[in-house]
């Protein structure tokens, strides 16, 4: 038996409900099966990245156009990618019974969860990390504040994806199943997030949908580190949103989770 099996199979008797052995091996568990599949790390690795790029050069001619736009999508870009990985990665383990076999064991929903939420925000630290880098540094997007805060809001918008993809997952029953949710949860807000529009010009009524959308604050954010040199207290509210979001969905995922797979 591996380190990470004793942790996972701990007695149940003497486990706090949220163990951080348990959660730490859960993690590693999840890291593993993602250095297997090159395609998934290749998707939330360097996608973002050609994205980014392309569209640094599709406004070449214009790039006070890159500035406005390239620092609200490198908040979109991480949240997309890592919902559609995590959504079909969960699934995945609801379908083939491994995650009935977990709940079997001492392991919590709490454990798993936050196993989960964990071994992909490491992945989002460097998705987010080179994004960032390669945007500020290679590709001169111009921001006034410091890159370190752009890669905060990244960083919170990838958990943002991570815990929507969690959610979604309990109600797919395949992986096709999975990706037709991105249109119902993602596009709306892609739409209304004040990418295309500022949020202020739109009807009242798709104004007041956005007001409650989380997308749209991760935008409101970058573009306030774009904008200000300094942190600013709509920035704070921003950030703070984004990750109260995702810490709200990340328990309502740990609420679909079941030990009996559908």
């Amino acid at each position: 038996m591996t380190t990470t099996d004793t942790a996972l199979a701990a007695p149940a008797g003497s486990a706090p409900p949220l163990s951080p052995a348990r959660t730490l091996a859960t993690a590693a568990r999840v890291l593993r099966q993602l250095a297997h599949d090159p395609r998934t790390v290749v998707l939330l690795l360097l996608v973002p990245v050609v994205l980014i790029t392309l569209l640094r050069y599709v406004f070449d001619g214009s790039p006070r156009t890159f500035d406005s736009i390239g620092a609200s999508l490198l908040g979109i870009f991480p949240l997309i990618t890592m919902f559609l990985v995590t959504s079909i990665a969960t699934l995945r383990e609801r379908t083939s019974g491994t995650l009935e076999r977990l709940l079997a064991m001492p392991l919590g929903k709490g454990d798993l969860i936050a196993g989960y939420a964990l071994a992909f925000g490491a992945v989002a630290v460097l998705q987010s990390a080179l994004a960032t880098g390669l945007s500020v540094w290679a590709l001169g997007l111009d921001v006034m504040g410091s890159p370190w805060l752009l890669l905060l809001v990244a960083l919170l918008d990838a958990l943002l994806g991570t815990a929507l993809g969690l959610f979604v997952s309990a109600f797919a029953a395949s992986e096709f199943q999975a990706v037709q949710f991105m249109p119902a949860v993602i596009f709306p807000q892609l739409l209304l997030c004040g990418l295309f529009v500022p949020r202020d010009r739109m009807a009242p009524f798709l104004e007041a949908v956005s007001d409650v959308l989380p997308m749209s604050y991760a935008v409101d954010g970058m573009n306030e580190v774009l904008r200000h040199a300094d942190v600013t207290g709509a920035f704070v509210r921003d950030v703070l949103i984004v990750a109260g979001s995702a810490l709200l969905v990340l328990g309502l995922g740990a609420a679909t989770l079941r030990r009996r797979t559908v």
